[in-house]
């Protein structure tokens, strides 16, 4: 059961600049091009809850995760925690505690891990980073119980991490990001790199250990039978922007937005076979130059002239019945020209 909100994140924009060197630039005579990775984005997390962010790829999730533990800067917006400025950590200041409260689990496990360190360093870095324990008989003893905890064996600490499988190594990764006994994680797509009998136990391993240790996810995937069956709520972004934002009942029966329509119609369904779905035409847009208004309309078939001039605030669907946080950012389910019949998922029986 989830609690009160933990992590706020508000308005936040991530602008990086692309641009050539400034000579290059002056002899051309161009202008400077600035990239919106992330663009106004707004959500919050409850304590214990996991809120599942979906969407193509370049279309954020991963800066966003970037700017919630502090690797990036934000250029504009705030995101706290239980209060407290996680901007700081970016620029190298606030609380040690904050920083040992947010941890992240790197998509690619066989770039996250440090090939010459031996297993048992790389999860002891952060108890030492931290000074969460003193002495190395201690040390070794939490590095031996966190490795049991994640399915390995204590003497895999005496390991490199080329000597394990990719399922292993995740644990690894797991581990470590345990070790500072962290309140929130960030899963950058923990599972995207693994077998599809080895996702299934490393998802299971984070649903117990969430349980286990009350931990709260941000957990960030492309693939929507994952997120369907960790998620209890789902944000999907589009071109850094947030375009649905509902519990996972809802958005996987009754979706609204036309984007997220076109990823739930993706998936491969037998019992659709035969049955019309309406088409999405179109690339993902040069995000370097995004289309004017709602960003998706070059691809959407409900689009209209609004549409391609204002850009869609996010809020709740006229007449909707749902939770009071399900908000959907799209001119024509605002003017109700969208219908929401109700299908049916069966992911979940598939996972």
């Amino acid at each position: 059961m989830s609690g009160p909100t933990l992590l706020q994140v508000s308005r936040v924009t991530k602008v990086f600049d692309v641009s050539p060197p400034w000579s290059a630039r002056v002899l051309a005579r161009q202008p400077r091009l600035l990239l919106h990775a992330v663009d106004d984005v707004s959500f919050a997390i409850r304590r214990g809850e996991t809120l599942g962010l979906v969407g193509e790829s370049g279309c954020g999730k991963s800066t966003v995760a970037r700017l919630i533990v502090g690797l990036y800067r934000l250029s504009s917006g705030t995101i706290t925690y239980d209060g407290l400025d996680v901007g700081a950590l970016a620029k190298g200041r606030g609380p040690r505690s904050l920083r040992r409260k947010l941890q992240m689990i790197f998509q690619d496990p066989y770039a996250s891990l440090n090939p010459r360190w031996r297993v048992a360093d790389i999860v002891a870095e952060p108890i030492r980073a931290q000074r969460l324990l003193r002495g190395n008989r201690s040390i070794r003893a939490r590095v031996d119980a966190l490795l049991t905890q994640v399915g390995l064996a204590a003497a895999d600490g005496q390991k490199y991490p080329h000597q394990f499988s990719g399922g292993q190594r995740q644990r690894i990764s797991i581990a470590r990001a345990l070790a500072s006994e962290p309140e929130f994680l960030v899963c950058d797509e923990p599972t995207s790199a693994l077998d599809v009998s080895v996702q299934a136990q490393v998802l299971n391993l984070m649903r117990d250990l969430q349980r286990q240790l009350g931990l709260t996810y941000l957990f960030i995937s492309h693939n929507l039978a994952v997120v369907h069956h960790v998620a209890d709520r789902v944000g999907v972004m589009y071109l850094g922007r947030i375009v649905e934002l509902a519990g996972k009942a809802t958005l996987f029966t009754r979706p609204r937005h036309p984007y997220t329509r076109m990823l739930l119609d993706a998936i491969p369904d037998l019992a659709m076979t035969g049955k019309s779905r309406v088409p999405v035409a179109g690339e993902v847009p040069n995000p370097l130059s995004p289309p004017s208004g709602c960003t998706f309309h070059p691809r959407c078939p409900y689009a209209n002239d609004r549409c391609r001039t204002e850009v869609p605030a996010l809020k709740r669907a006229p007449g909707d019945e749902g939770a009071a946080d399900d908000i959907v950012a799209c001119h024509a389910v605002e003017e109700s020209r969208l219908d929401v019949t109700p299908r049916v998922v069966r992911m979940a029986e598939e996972t």
